[in-house]
């Protein structure tokens, strides 16, 4: 019996030795991929509202809401759009982000938590269960004391 577990033993050593050791991406992962991801959107944003409010107006965006040349209308619009487009491009960037993590490693990123109002995939609509049983009139009878 001894060697059939030494034997046993040995095996399970060989398995691990073998076994490629994969650690899930951790918590440092997931920071330098959410702060990439951070700056890449901000470059991005930038060059996409500059572009945006060429397309609009056909001229370049005031470099500054202050300058006396600048209309206070041109200012707010420049600030409304620009604002808008540097949002809606973060949030698509990062969010990109998130769903690739989820889907590489199969977990919400690390210090993000399940929203409570969410249903998983996998969830089934509920069923109807069965009415309960009606009670039998017969006296309970504990574990311990049946067969004795």
């Amino acid at each position: 019996m001894a060697k059939k577990k030494a034997k046993h033993a040995e095996q399970l050593l060989a398995e691990a030795a073998t076994t490629p050791k994969t650690k899930a991406p951790g918590k440092g992962a997931w920071k330098l991929m959410d702060r990439g991801s951070s700056i890449v959107a901000g470059l991005l944003a930038q060059r996409a509202s500059v572009l945006a409010w060429r397309a609009v107006t056909g001229k370049k965006p005031p470099s500054s809401g202050r300058h006396p040349d600048v209309t206070t209308g041109e200012a707010v619009a420049w600030a409304v759009v620009g604002g808008a487009i540097i949002e809606l491009v973060k949030v698509g960037v990062r969010r990109g982000t998130a769903t690739y993590w989820v889907k590489s490693t199969g977990h919400l990123p690390p210090g993000m938590k399940p929203l409570e109002n969410s249903v998983p995939d996998n969830a089934k609509e509920p069923v109807l269960a069965d009415p309960a049983p009606e009670r039998s009139t017969k006296k309970k009878v504990s574990r311990r004391s049946r067969g004795r």
